[in-house]
């Protein structure tokens, strides 16, 4: 699938960075990567003594210091200066004593409870949150996306006011990939974090989205629990894009209850925000509601090392893997109250390393290469945030990137899982790539939950950098796919995010070593290229990214 959509787009000239007919794809020989490198680091990594790498934590400390000692034996140079990190000052606010929300208008009187019927956070650290009469607006989808010619908000002024916001994007439900979001498959404007940042930009007090299990791709326990206690975020600084009094979820039922005592339907306004003619509608009811935050400060860091290019050292191939993990959280039967995390991430961690050192041996190629492992991914991407936010080397003169988010040992498979594949002009040296290593693509089987969005690449992307997130396949040489779901599915339900995720001397690593060789092809193409490969036309990170190459100097 993946070489019929890059086919369909080859013609397109992709703007300021490189028309499609004259791209750089050079042959790129197999490198020299250790497994014993992987082993090590990821055996050391997922150790008890490592307390499933916090950020914050000793856990943190032995794991910076150990990247630093590795990245340097690898021979990288420091990659901030003559640091090897990037301090990342943390928040932590948690909400406490919270208020009902209370619906009113004329002759009504609604009040319903945090938790089961909503839930809300704040992202300003101030010690009290007051949403107070805020009139509240449906604006369908909540999307401004003027390469589409849609706009949730036209014609509204929405200072002061509360958005009620569809979770995913118009055309969620369909069949095909086909249709002014790319069908079923999710969009940035379909994930959550989109629509709070575009009610803030918008001028919005505050933004409800309204859950359903099927768009949102999970239940309504994983937003009670994931948007209460402890939320983490990165600090912002004198120039912070704007910001809401708060964020958060209604339940469905209660958003319809809302709706219906405005004299409106959930329903008929859903199927009105999926047309492009769709206009907000005032509700004529208001919201308000009250919480405490407690808030604590912390630092973390992201560990940076580069390899210098031999021509171009001021364009930069960037590869991405976060450090961190959950540390201590619910004990497994046997008591084990430590998610080691060996899988998630202490095999993309490695492989950092792993690549590092390949790339040495083989000599600096043309651009320089940038190996960053990032911290606190599993609390919201905020590592990858923040350095994408305040960028050791301009996003402008960054070439794109490859992320990898945990090595699943399956044994060797005929394929790989391409998260959000037909994105960017990077396809094209995947499918050289692929065809060097005599295997195929697979694109991600469930694009309506937005993978791609999940991940730290995404926050590069998000500012116009290209990226490539790329798992390992299912299709396994060794019983076929049935056996590469199995593996799936076991990790999914038996080790993922839990103590289980533990390291074995027993691993089978013949299918992530062909998936390290992989990406070295793809970080030497790219680092020996000429070429600056873009998003594809109506990509929603395109415009960005021409925005960034029109003013820059340098670089695309």
């Amino acid at each position: 699938m993946i070489r019929t959509l890059i086919a369909a787009t080859a013609m397109i000239a992709l703007g300021a960075c490189t028309p499609a007919a004259e791209l750089d794809i050079p042959d790129v020989e197999p490198g020299e990567i250790s497994q014993d490198t992987m082993v090590d680091i990821t055996r050391t990594l997922s150790l008890d003594e490592f307390e499933g790498r916090m950020p914050g934590t000793i856990g943190e400390e032995k794991t910076v210091a150990l990247l630093i000692e590795r990245f340097a034996q690898a021979g990288l140079q420091p990659g901030n200066g003559e640091s090897w990190v990037q301090q990342v000052p943390l928040v932590e606010i948690t909400g406490k004593d919270f208020a009902p929300l209370a619906v009113r208008g004329d002759g009504i009187d609604l009040s319903f409870d945090f938790g089961k019927d909503w839930v809300g956070v704040s992202y300003r650290e101030e010690a009290q949150t007051i949403l107070a009469d805020s009139e509240l607006v449906f604006v369908g989808y909540g999307i401004n996306a003027p390469e589409r010619g849609w706009n949730d908000y036209e014609g509204i002024d929405m200072t002061g006011k509360t958005a009620v916001i569809l979770v995913n994007d118009p055309d969620f439900g369909t069949e095909s990939l086909e249709g002014p979001f790319n069908g079923k498959a999710m969009t940035y404007y379909g994930r959550w974090t989109y629509k709070y940042e575009e009610a803030a930009r918008q001028g919005a007090a505050a933004a409800l989205i309204v859950h359903d299990t099927d768009p949102a791709s999970y239940g309504w326990n994983v937003v009670e629990s994931s948007w209460s206690g402890p939320q983490a975020y990165a600090q912002r600084g004198d120039n912070a894009p704007p910001l809401t009094i708060m964020n958060g979820w209604l339940q469905k039922g209660v958003a319809a209850q809302i709706l219906e005592a405005a004299g409106q339907d959930l329903a008929t306004l859903s199927a009105a925000a999926r047309e492009e003619s769709f206009t907000p509608v005032p509700l004529g009811l208001t919201a308000g509601t009250r919480f405490a935050n407690d808030m604590r400060s912390y630092q973390s860091q992201n560990v940076i090392g580069i390899l210098p290019g031999s021509e171009r050292a001021d364009e930069y191939v960037i590869h991405t893997a976060h450090w961190d993990h959950l540390g201590r959280c619910t004990p497994a039967p046997d008591g084990d109250d430590i998610c080691n995390g060996a899988v998630d991430n202490a095999t993309g961690t490695a492989a950092l390393v792993a690549l590092a050192e390949a790339h040495v041996k083989a000599g600096a190629p043309a651009r320089s290469l940038v190996f960053l492992a990032v911290t606190a991914e599993e609390q919201g991407l905020l590592g990858a945030d923040y350095y994408a936010a305040n960028p050791v080397f301009p996003l402008a003169q960054t070439v794109g990137g490859i992320n990898m988010d945990a090595f699943l040992i399956a044994g060797t498979s005929r394929d790989v899982t391409v998260v959000g594949p037909g994105k960017s002009r990077l396809d094209d040296f995947l499918t050289k790539a692929l065809e060097d290593d005599g295997r195929v693509a697979t694109p991600n089987p469930s694009p309506e939950a937005g993978y791609y969005y999940r991940s730290d690449h995404f926050a590069f992307a998000k500012r116009g950098v290209p990226m490539l997130y790329v798992d390992g396949g299912e299709d396994l040489v060794d019983g076929g796919r049935e056996a590469g779901e199995a593996v799936s599915k076991d990790y999914r339900e038996n080790r993922y995010h839990g103590p289980k995720d533990e390291f074995s001397e027993d691993w089978d690593w013949s299918g992530v070593m062909a998936d390290l060789q992989l990406f070295y092809r793809l970080g030497r193409m790219l680092a020996n290229s000429t070429s600056w490969p873009n998003w594809v036309e109506g990509d929603e990170f395109k415009a960005t990214r021409d925005e960034s190459c029109a003013a820059s100097q340098t670089g695309c």
